[in-house]
């Protein structure tokens, strides 16, 4: 496909670490709330949309389905505008349409009329917002990078609390047309992030000569392909998204079937989300440790196990109390899952191929979360039992866990003598040096997983490649 200059920062640039990257994180932090919690949402305003157009619950659902079909299915289409345009402008026509879509949908007289407004439209404006964002934090952050990434990934469970009863409070004042047209002042905002989006300039150096200009780039780079780490990565995370969203869908029900008061089973949300707010942070501040970092991806394989494991436990839950304790584990295991899945993208692909290597894996995702939580209701309506769907979800991410492990034991994890003669000689080199907070340089984890140095300014793939 053609060419054309993104605004990834120079080569040779290295990547700030604070500073105005904390201003790109704030904005990273905003974006991934609205982009995971608009689509839960908006679902308060369900039973007055069933009202409204005389329609089922099935059919108000296709808002939340369509929106995240758009966030996660849009991802190719989204690396090729950044890497024509740049992050900026990309996030800007993002949050425009965001705001669009739900102040269209206050006017709207029939329930494919939202779903064109609120599914499509916002949802694509979404897109175009949520992947540039962490775009964006990989070129600001290296050292501190997953410690920066817990922490814009805490956006999500932050604005589910804060989102789902302000669109209630709005229903109940304004009426699902007031509240739509509100939302949609309040997702401007994204244009507010979009602007702290501050491309990397070189440092300009008195009567310096400009740089030879940077060669053209694919639009989208399909070259990800090759390298085995990305593939085991993208196998992985599609099976891992068939169940990871399944627990949280039908955990509120499974505590209703129990006998369990509807006010007391909605809290069990509350629970798993105020549990998430802390691990995704903590996870990232663990995976930043230096004798931590080089081993990320172990890091992101325990904690799909350890989802696994506590969606099985849950599925053996007989009251509310162990309904609690589930949900406790669960959140922690999430949050580490949704700390660590795009740091170790990250690591695998480098800086250079992000921006193509996550649109393809938001694509490959789309498909496993328009299947997960279906299956997972086809199984209910069959079984009538819950303990089975949680089974199914618990074995989904299981799996993906042992693809993750397996693919790299037997693909990735046996390196030629080249490569084992190159680490040698990088143990061998002066020590990297460490910044105040101590976390280890990227170089050395480039060393551990991709088993070469940089070349050129670009990372190297190899049969080693970060996995």
């Amino acid at each position: 496909m053609g060419g054309a200059v993104v605004d990834d920062g120079p080569p040779g640039v290295p990547a700030p670490d604070g500073g105005w990257g904390w201003a790109v994180l704030f904005g990273g932090f905003v974006i991934t709330g609205f982009s995971y919690a608009f689509p839960k949402a908006v679902s308060v305003f369900f039973k007055e949309l069933m009202k409204e157009f005389q329609i089922g619950y099935s059919d108000t659902a296709w808002i939340s389905s369509i929106l995240l079909a758009m966030l996660y299915g849009t991802g190719p289409l989204c690396s090729v505008c950044v890497n024509r345009f740049g992050c900026r402008p990309v996030m800007l026509v993002g949050g425009l349409f965001a705001s669009l879509g739900m102040v269209a949908a206050s006017f709207c007289t029939s329930i494919i009329q939202v779903y064109l407004t609120t599914g499509v439209i916002t949802g694509l404006g979404l897109a175009l917002n949520f992947q540039p964002s962490l775009i964006m934090l990989n070129r600001y952050f290296n050292k501190r990078r997953p410690i920066a990434n817990g922490l814009a990934a805490a956006g999500s469970p932050v604005f589910l609390c804060a989102l789902s009863p302000l669109g209630q409070l709005l229903q109940d004042h304004y009426g699902w047309r007031g509240g739509f047209l509100i939302l949609g002042g309040l997702l401007l905002n994204c244009c507010v992030c979009a602007a702290l989006m501050r491309p990397l300039e070189p440092p300009r150096t008195p009567g310096a000569e400009p740089g030879p200009r940077r060669p053209a780039r694919r639009l989208l780079d399909l070259s990800v392909f090759r390298d085995r780490g990305f593939v085991i990565y993208a196998l992985a995370a599609s099976i891992m998204v068939l169940g990871l969203f399944v627990p949280p869908v039908f955990v509120v029900s499974y505590a209703k079937d129990l006998g369990t008061p509807d006010t007391k089973a909605a809290f069990l949300l509350t629970v798993l989300g105020f549990i998430d707010i802390f691990a995704r942070p903590t996870a990232g501040l663990i995976t930043g440790l230096r004798r931590v970092r080089p081993y990320s991806v172990y890091l992101f394989s325990f904690a799909m196990f350890f989802n696994g494991i506590a969606d099985l436990a849950g599925s053996t839950a007989s009251d509310y109390g162990g309904l609690v304790v589930f949900c406790v584990f669960f959140g922690i295991s999430y949050g580490m899952v949704g700390a660590l899945q795009f740091e170790v993208l990250m690591a695998i692909v480098g800086t250079q191929k992000f921006s193509s290597a996550i649109g393809l894996v938001l694509l490959l995702e789309a498909v496993a979360v328009l299947i997960g939580p279906p299956s997972g209701g086809k199984l209910l309506d069959a079984t009538h039992v819950y303990k089975y769907v949680f089974i199914l979800a618990g074995t989904e991410v299981f799996c993906s866990a042992l693809v993750l492990l397996l693919g790299n034991y037997f693909c990735l994890g046996r390196p030629p003598k080249e490569t084992a003669h190159e680490l040698a000689r990088e143990e061998q080199g002066p020590a990297p040096v460490d910044g105040p907070d101590g976390p280890v340089d990227a170089r050395e984890v480039e060393v551990f997983l991709k088993g070469e140095p940089e070349k050129n300014g670009e990372a190297v793939h190899n049969p080693e490649t970060s996995v």
